[in-house]
């Protein structure tokens, strides 16, 4: 039987408030976060400079 003991066992707070697996905002959250991390990963590749030496070994 759900009771009010099951709501207080979601009552999050800190970083679990934002960041959790049993709300849909938590997992939309976490979702976004990961995104966001890989496309700043390959924004990084791909944007940084290349070094190219200035004197070729023959």
């Amino acid at each position: 039987m759900a009771g009010p003991e099951t709501d207080a066992q979601f009552e999050f707070t800190g970083i679990e408030k934002y960041f959790n697996s049993y709300t849909l905002t938590g997992r939309m959250n976490c979702v976004l976060v990961t995104y966001g991390s890989i496309a700043s990963m390959i924004l990084y590749f791909k944007l940084r400079s290349k070094k190219i030496p200035a004197v070729k070994a023959t």
